[in-house]
C-alpha cells in the first residue's frame, strides 16, 4: 500500500498543473517532501521525529568468543561513519505526556545497519539511577538531542562510539574528551531491528529516493522550459556548461546521442536507480 501512495504521488508530480510565469520561481523554491516523509516507516506507530541528523559515530566490532560463558573478545576494529540518528517520541491522546521514546541508528553506507533503542518511563527510573542522571524522562530527548548536536560542533570534545557484536547487541557511548581524560556521559544499549523491519527501511529509502528525483526533475523541466522562453541562448550555453560537466565527472562514460536537453540528468538519475531491482 505504500509503495502504491509513493508511486502515485511521484507520478502527480511529474505533472503538475502548469504554473504562470510569474509563480514558476516560487515553486521553485517550496520543494514540499512532505507526502514522502510521511510514509517513513519509523511512524508506523504514531511516533512523531524529533531529531533526525547524521552524526559521526566510531562503530567497533566486537566478537562474542563463547555466547554461552560469556566470554569476550577484547580485541575490537573501529572506523569513523556517519550514522543518522533519529529520536522519535510517542505522547499520550488525554494527558500529551510523553509514553514512550525510540532512538533509531541507520547508515547509508550499510543499507542493512538498523538498531533500535526504546524507553519508556518505568524503564527510564532504573536507567536515571544506574547512569545517576539528573533530569526527568520528558526532558530525555532535547538532553539527547543537544548531546548530538555537540558531537557534531564539537567533535573534537564530544565523542560517540557504538559497539556491536555478532549477538545482535550495540552499545552507544557518550563520551567527553577533558584534555587529561575521557569521561563517559551516557550509555545505551540497542537491539539490531528484526529483518523484515529492516527491509521496510530500505524499500522506504529506495522508493523515497526515486519519488524525490522526479520530482526535482519536474521543477528542473520547468525551470527549462523558463530559460528557453526568455533567455533561449543562456540555454544552450547552459547546456554546453552541462554537457562538460558530465564529460569531467564521467571520463568513461559512452555518449549517447540524443535530441534532449542535458538539463535532464536528474532524469537520468532517476531511470538508473529505477533499474536496480
Amino acid at each position: 500500500g505504500d509503495l502504491r501512495q509513493i508511486k502515485n504521488m511521484s507520478q502527480n508530480n511529474i505533472n503538475p498543473p502548469s504554473p504562470t510565469n510569474s509563480d514558476k520561481f516560487s515553486l521553485l523554491s517550496t520543494l514540499d517532501f512532505k507526502t514522502i516523509d510521511e510514509m517513513d516507516p519509523s511512524l508506523a506507530e504514531g511516533h512523531r521525529i524529533v531529531f533526525s541528523k547524521e552524526i559521526p559515530v566510531e562503530l567497533r566490532n566486537s566478537i562474542v568468543a563463547g555466547q554461552g560463558n560469556g566470554n569476550q573478545d577484547a580485541d575490537e576494529i573501529g572506523s569513523l561513519e556517519a550514522l543518522r540518528v533519529k529520536i522519535l517520541q510517542l505522547v499520550d491522546s488525554p494527558d500529551q505526556n510523553i509514553a514512550n521514546i525510540r532512538i533509531e541508528l541507520s547508515s547509508e553506507s550499510d543499507l542493512f545497519l538498523h538498531y533500535t533503542f526504546n524507553l519508556n518511563p518505568e524503564d527510564y527510573d532504573d536507567l536515571r539511577r544506574e547512569q545517576k542522571l539528573m533530569i526527568e524522562f520528558d526532558m530525555f530527548p532535547r538532553v539527547l538531542s543537544k548531546m548530538l548536536q555537540a558531537c557534531v560542533k564539537e567533535p573534537e570534545s564530544f565523542l560517540t562510539i557504538f559497539h556491536m557484536d555478532n549477538t545482535g547487541t550495540g552499545v552507544l557511548n557518550f563520551v567527553q574528551n577533558m584534555e587529561y581524560k575521557f569521561v563517559d556521559l551516557l550509555s545505551l544499549r540497542f537491539q539490531m531491528s528484526p529483518e523484515h523491519i529492516t527491509r521496510q527501511h530500505i524499500s522506504f529509502r529506495y522508493n523515497s529516493l526515486r519519488s524525490r528525483l522526479a520530482i526535482m526533475h519536474s521543477k528542473l523541466q520547468d525551470v527549462n522550459n523558463l530559460v528557453k522562453l526568455k533567455q533561449p541562448s543562456l540555454l544552450l550555453q547552459l547546456q554546453r556548461n552541462s554537457r562538460s560537466t558530465n564529460a569531467l565527472l564521467s571520463p568513461n562514460r559512452p555518449e549517447h546521442s540524443s535530441s534532449q536537453p542535458s538539463m535532464a540528468s536528474p532524469l537520468n538519475q532517476h531511470t538508473i536507480l529505477g533499474g536496480r531491482k
